[in-house]
Formats: structure tokens, sequence, C-alpha cells
């Protein structure tokens, strides 16, 4: 199927652009919905390794000698205590405090940041305190990036690098600024969206497809398998990811979102701090995983209510193969639904209804443990 027309082409896509029957818009670009059968892509993420699109989301390098300390006046982490070669995640809000964006931030030097995010009011705060001589540029046009993910990533990877890329000498959030893989000079970052053991390698965009090549050759005998958006939907779904404009938008704080953990109050001021702290014990909302009886598609965007009470909706529905096909939404619902267990009922579009049950948060892999293998 042809890419829609007003949106951009990705690196990767012509190794897999005559396979795809439905694209979706991720910040203006064309990525597939799936690329071959959805539950083998899920699948290879879960038992062995799937590689995907990555290159959309927007890159903002910050550079100059207040780079550091432009991004700790925006971001809610300290970034000033990061060393080289650490990521660090978290979010940027405004300065009511509202959610704007989750991102990571990668420390390349002291004078050297890269934030990788998904909303532009991103940039537009992180250039409002950029001093002179320290300057915020969007960068993604210029790379690819291929993430790797699943339990023999790893052992792709290996196979195209000679710098040795084990868990001891390549922990989970931090990255490798310039190693050759498969001849190739990329940025390698572990980390992931799929709460399995994961990479994203990062080369120029001219040697997207070289690289693509070489993966899926490395691979071959490990089961690789290219995946789309709804593998990857479903395993983030599961492993109880957040995403804005779903799970949060500028009307909710972190608070409600899943990402209170990632405010760090006693590090310094940063953009809505202080609005943060005002707010801290006012917040209703929360983001809890449900259990749905109803399919996916009557399931998504569903109302939910409590004794008759209307406390939220579901953002996304999957069918989960780690609750054996149940329906498996994530909701934004009003506190007093947060109990695992608090029974709802969910009312579709069309006015049926159906119950609903509050999972722990996330149902797949609780310890995380699968990442940091």
């Amino acid at each position: 199927m042809a890419v829609p027309v007003g949106l951009s082409t990705t690196p990767f896509a012509p190794r897999y652009a005559d396979r795809v029957q439905e694209w979706i818009d991720v910040y203006g670009n064309a990525v597939p919905l799936a690329i071959g059968d959805p539950v083998e892509e899920y699948n290879s993420i879960r038992t062995a390794v799937g590689a995907s699109e990555y290159s959309m989301l927007y890159k903002w390098h910050i550079e100059g000698p207040d780079a550091v300390a432009t991004v700790d006046a925006v971001f809610s982490r300290s970034v000033k205590g990061l060393a080289a070669g650490r990521i660090a995640y978290g979010v940027v809000v405004d300065a009511d405090g509202m959610m704007l964006d989750d991102v990571t931030v990668a420390v390349r030097a002291a004078d050297h940041v890269v934030v990788t995010g998904g909303n532009p009011a991103t940039q537009e705060s992180l250039a409002a305190y950029a001093p002179s001589g320290t300057t915020v540029t969007e960068r993604r046009e210029e790379f690819a990036v291929l993430t790797l993910q699943g339990p023999r990533s790893r052992d792709v990877l290996q196979r195209l690098t000679e710098v040795e890329v084990s868990n001891a000498a390549f922990p989970y959030y931090t990255f490798l600024p310039e190693i050759p893989v498969a001849g190739i000079s990329a940025q390698v970052s572990r980390l992931g969206f799929t709460a399995e053991l994961g990479y994203e390698v990062q080369v120029q965009r001219g040697q997207a497809l070289a690289l693509w090549d070489a993966v899926f050759e490395a691979g071959a005998d490990l089961g690789i398998r290219a995946f789309g958006a709804m593998a990857l939907l479903t395993c983030r779904t599961e492993a109880g990811m957040i995403m804005g404009e779903l799970e949060y938008d500028r009307t909710v704080t972190p608070f409600e979102c899943r990402m209170a953990w990632a405010l760090d109050f006693d590090n310094g001021p940063f953009q809505g701090r202080d609005a943060l702290l005002a707010k801290k014990d006012s917040a209703t909302g929360r983001v809890v995983s449900v259990v749905v009886e109803a399919t996916p598609e009557a399931a998504e965007g569903a109302r939910l209510e409590l004794d008759g009470r209307d406390i939220g909706y579901v953002t996304m529905a999957v069918s989960s193969p780690a609750l054996d096909g149940a329906t498996l939404g994530l909701a934004r619902v009003h506190r007093d639904a947060v109990r695992s267990g608090t029974a709802l009922t969910a009312v579709t579009a069309d006015g049926s209804k159906a119950d609903a049950t509050v999972r722990p948060t996330p149902v797949y892999d609780p310890e995380r443990a699968r990442v940091r293998a």
C-alpha cells in the first residue's frame, strides 16, 4: 500500500513498504500498523528478536557550555549528576505543572546533551532557557534509528560489533556513542518500549538500508522479524508504558499518569516545579490497567463507571497474549478506582455495557527483570 499523501517516508521504509496494508501517522511520518502477521511480530519480540523503525521521534541536540544547565531547567530529573554515556527518563511539564512530554535525556558530553521526545513544545521550553552560546537544534532528519527488542536482541547486536555488549559492560539506560555496527559508525542505546531486553541503533540516514540488511542477516537463524505499531502497542500496554495524547495530555500532572517517581524535587528548580509541589496532594486522576469483557475495538475509548458514577475511560485496548487473549486496556480513572480488583462497568460508544476489572500495572514482567537481563 502506498504511503498516504502528506506523510513522510522513514529511512527503512524501502525494506518493508510493499508488505504494508495500513499506515498510521506518527509525528508526520508514515509508520506501518503491521508488516506481516501482527501476532507473529508480537511473538518475535517476546520470544526471539524483533526489529522496528524508531526514526520518527524528535531529537533535540542541546550544545554549548550551558547544555546541561539548559536541560536541567526543563527536565524533571537532575542531569548535572549524569556521566557521559548515561540516559535518564523523565518528563517535561509546563509552567503550571501539566504534562507536555515524556522524554529520554542522553549526556554525550558536558557541552552536548540529546533530548528525545514527541512534543515540539519541549523544544520551545528548552530554547526558552538556553542562554546565548547554547543552541537547541532538532536533528531527527539526519538519522535512522532501528530498535532491536527481545531476549535474543543482544545476540544479534553482538554478532555485528566487536565491542562487548554484555549486561555488565553495557547496562540498562546507558549508550555507546560511536561504535562500529556491521562496519557502520553507530550510537547504540540500551532501552526500549516493550518490557524486553532491547537496544536502539542510530546511524546516519544514508546508512539505514545497509544497517537493516546486516541486522536481518545476523538474526536470520534467531527468528528475527520486522514489527509494526500494532505489536509495539500491545507490548507497551502490557508493560503499562504511557503515551502522549492517550494516557496524558496538558490536562493532567505527572502524579496522574504514573510519572510521579520521575520528579526530582530535591535537585533544584525546573519548569513547573513549584506548581507541581502545590498540586502534589490534590491530584485526583490515575492511570491503571483494566481487563474488559468486550472486544478491544469496543473497549477502546469506553467510559468507565463505578457504582453508576462516571470515573474515567479506556485510552487503549488490545488483545493481550500475556493474559491469554483477554482484552487489556490502560485507562485514565479517578483515584477512587485505582485498587486492584475494583469492579467497573465499561460503557461503549453504542451504549452497550461490559464488566471491567482493575488489574495491577504492569501485567507483564512486573519486576522489570527482562529489560535488565
